[in-house]
């Protein structure tokens, strides 16, 4: 079956949605594929809030924002994009306002905002309230209001379709494949330009804060293509999930005064990050965690955990501007906040690193700059490096909002310009063959096998602290797992709803980017920071101040290539200084 639209956007979360109304704006018509039904998709689990100078609180300028961006990211952040980032989101906030999204509100009714870690006044001279926030449900919010506006736009929405490969011939791309759950046919989707934003791949570690559906489907795929994937050794954990489950605390429970203590009741992030404490940037205090537990400080009976403490806030602050966490402690752990200290451990959260883009999304083939014309992507799923080493808490949800919207802008201008690319010959058979494949496979191995020895791996070997020994090893698992998936079998032979079917397809991309992530952490000899190496513990300026780009090669082996960074913003620059709070 054959589908043409102008503008085809792959995912429906916040940055796929942003990008489908911008697009419509332009007058064209536009089409977004999704995994689930829209509501669904995992932004709606982004509690904290969208960090945006507005000075409704206390004051705050764009220019500091900036630098707690590029500080944050250890200087390996983009700083044009961290300029254009700080800019841009505050007027995207009022946007999101406007379109009717339920702010929390200060006392005169302007947008409420709280302190959130990382982010700074007079270029970290003390922290400053920030996020913009509704309760503790601000991805949530986000997600309805664009669907809504989506729906008034007369975008179409192709719900429950999974994408299978991209469409690129001669460096254009011409659409998407996708496969249909609820009848197990293959799609073509004819376009002119498509939009990538389908999120990241957390689901390769045991303990995330991310949904079952974030596998990088489309990272693998690009990968899949001889294309690069920029910094995949930065994965950020995130310092608070609930214990031994990895879902998220938000880090507002610290924005509103939560305190991290340890076995003895003591506030650690003081012996840390002395002048924020609590509220340093996440891999700073994920490593003070991990660092507590593994010196004997850690609570609960594995020793494994660390406390977070808000019993000393009014209850009147933890019910209703920390709702869901309140509730999620009790329904999962049966522990009031409260009353009760709350056991945590970091999770692993985001991806800084994906599918290389310039300001306006647009993506790039190689080491050289090209592009691929006609294909874009923003969110997760993409690199503008906007975070560099490190995600400051708050920026996911702006950078959704700004690149996604410029995404959609500019996608929609490209596609008034030209006409529809021709499609290839038999461009359906590769994904064809994938489906194909698996379901008549006679080998031995079972994927959720597979599945979980990857997750366990890749949690002990390339997780928040890292050596080279350990990650040589886990090069070695990635190859031995991909060689057993090749001998993979299923038991479902439905043709629909088949989800044994959809979770190996996932885990065939789940081992891709695994594989890049390894690759670029074991190769990058220096530690920068969410990339932590116990053998190369110092930060190296003069030899890595460069992003990596990692290429699939032959047998399991990666070819590293190299993209400078970006030192000079389009007005205001910052030079690479030791990263201390």
């Amino acid at each position: 079956m054959q589908h043409k639209y102008d503008v085809l956007v792959v995912g429906a979360g916040g940055a796929g949605l942003m990008a489908a109304l911008y697009a419509a704006k332009g007058d064209v018509s536009v089409a977004v594929l999704s995994k689930l039904y829209p509501t669904r998709s995992h932004t709606g689990a982004a509690q904290g809030g969208v960090g945006a100078a507005l000075g409704n609180i206390a004051e705050d300028h764009w220019e500091w924002h900036m630098f707690d961006t590029v500080k944050g990211g250890d200087y390996l952040t983009d700083q044009d994009a961290a300029e254009v980032f700080s800019k841009d989101v505050i007027e995207a906030v009022y946007e999101l306002e406007h379109m009717g999204l339920p702010f929390s509100r200060t006392p005169e009714g302007k947008i409420a905002q709280r302190k959130f870690g990382g982010h700074t006044r007079e270029y970290g001279k003390g922290t400053v309230e920030r996020s913009c926030y509704a309760k503790d449900r601000t991805g949530h919010m986000i997600l309805q209001t664009l669907y809504q506006q989506n729906v008034k736009a007369g975008t179409t929405f192709f719900n429950e379709f999974h994408v299978l490969d991209l469409i690129i011939e001669d460096g254009r791309c011409a659409g998407v494949i996708a496969y249909e759950y609820s009848t197990g046919t293959i799609h073509t989707f004819h376009a002119k330009a498509v939009i990538l934003a389908a999120g990241g791949y957390g689901r390769i570690f045991k303990i995330t804060s991310n949904a079952l559906t974030l596998t990088g489907d489309l990272m693998s795929i690009y990968y899949r293509k001889g294309l690069p994937l920029e910094d995949m050794e930065f994965y950020q954990f995130h310092p608070t999930g609930l214990t031994k489950l990895g879902i998220l605390i938000t880090e507002g429970v610290r924005g509103e005064g939560g305190i991290l203590r340890n076995e003895s009741g003591e506030r650690f992030m003081e012996r840390y990050a002395p002048t924020v404490k609590d509220l340093a940037p996440r891999d700073m205090v994920s490593r003070a965690i991990i660092t507590e537990i593994r010196e004997g400080r850690g609570v609960g009976p594995d020793k494994d955990a660390i406390y977070i403490d808000l019993t000393h806030l009014p209850r009147e602050t933890i019910e209703n501007k920390l709702s869901e966490i309140t509730d999620l402690a009790r329904t999962y752990l049966g522990i009031d906040p409260v009353t009760d200290l709350v056991p945590i451990q970091p999770t692993a959260h985001y991806a800084m690193g994906g599918i290389p883009t310039t300001l306006d999304g647009e993506c790039i083939a190689n080491d050289q700059g090209d592009l691929i014309a006609g294909l874009y992507a923003a969110g997760e799923q993409a690199c503008v490096s906007l975070h560099g080493a490190n995600r400051l808490g708050t920026n996911s949800l702006g950078d959704l909002i700004v690149f996604g919207r410029r995404s959609g802008v500019n996608a929609a201008k490209f596609a008034k310009t030209v006409e529809y690319p021709p499609l290839p010959q038999g461009a359906e058979a590769t994904a064809v063959q994938l489906v194909k494949g698996l379901k008549d496979a006679t080998g031995t191995e079972n994927a959720a096998q597979i599945r979980k020895e990857l997750q366990e791996s890749m949690m002990n070997n390339v997780g928040i602290f890292r050596n080279g020994p350990d990650m040589e090893k886990q090069v070695g698992i990635i190859r031995n797992l991909k060689a057993r998936y090749a001998s993979v079998h299923l038991v479902d032979d439905s043709e629909r709803y088949n989800s044994e079917l959809i979770e190996t397809l996932e885990l065939g991309f789940m081992l891709d980017c695994a594989e890049a992530m390894t690759a670029s952490a074991l190769n990058r000899t220096e530690s920068r920071g969410a990339h932590d190496r116990e053998d190369f513990h110092a930060r190296n300026d003069e030899e890595w101040l460069k992003h990596t780009l990692a290429y699939q090669g032959e047998n399991g082996a990666v070819r590293i290539g190299y993209k400078s960074v970006s030192l000079k913003g389009q007005t205001l620059s910052f030079e690479p200084k030791p990263r201390v709070y």
